[in-house]
């Protein structure tokens, strides 16, 4: 049986990103982001093995730098932020497999469709800040199928592209604060 203390780490929007990138008529990528969302890891210790994680994004706060397009985003087209105002992920296994490397396996919620995903994670290290506090830097990425999850609009132009591609890019670039 284990001794070590759990450590609560809670994400530091001010120093966080969360975005994704999703392909446009086939021959371009847009980014996105989430300007509003947050997350805990509970660790034994300073190792993140076995850790569990949960995070939760707000659908209102998504920003592609295109009004049109956010609004088009937040409709039942889409994620339908209305009924369904928040994207969550809740870990089950947080695998180390190399130095400062892990797989995370967990539940995604979006809108009304909870499927397992799988992301990598890079543990960029821990250090101090100017403030006294013990922060921790991770790289998360990942990819799904954006129609698994019931986003399943579609259009394609006269000259027969998809508009919007099937396959989106995670990319979380994301600050822990040791609690």
């Amino acid at each position: 049986m284990s001794t070590a203390t759990k450590t609560i780490w809670t994400i530091d929007p001010i120093h966080s990103e969360v975005q994704f990138k999703v392909k446009h008529l086939v021959i371009s990528s847009v980014t996105g982001s989430f300007h509003s969302f947050d997350g805990k890891i509970k660790a034994e210790g300073g190792d993140f093995e076995n850790a569990k994680a949960t995070f939760k994004a707000d659908i209102n706060s998504i920003s592609t730098n295109n009004e049109d397009r956010d609004q088009h985003l937040k409709s039942d087209d889409f994620f339908n932020a209305e009924e369904y105002p928040k994207i969550e992920f809740e870990s089950k296994n947080f695998e180390k497999t190399g130095e400062g490397e892990y797989k995370v396996t967990g539940d995604l919620t979006i809108r009304d469709v909870t499927k397992e995903i799988e992301l990598d994670v890079v543990h960029g290290g821990t250090a101090g800040d100017p403030y006294g506090n013990t922060k921790a830097g991770f790289e998360v990425t990942g990819t799904i199928n954006r129609k698994e999850f019931g986003l399943t609009w579609d259009a394609v132009t006269e000259a027969g592209n998809v508009v919007v591609g099937d396959k989106i890019k995670l990319q979380l670039n994301v600050q822990f604060i040791q609690s």
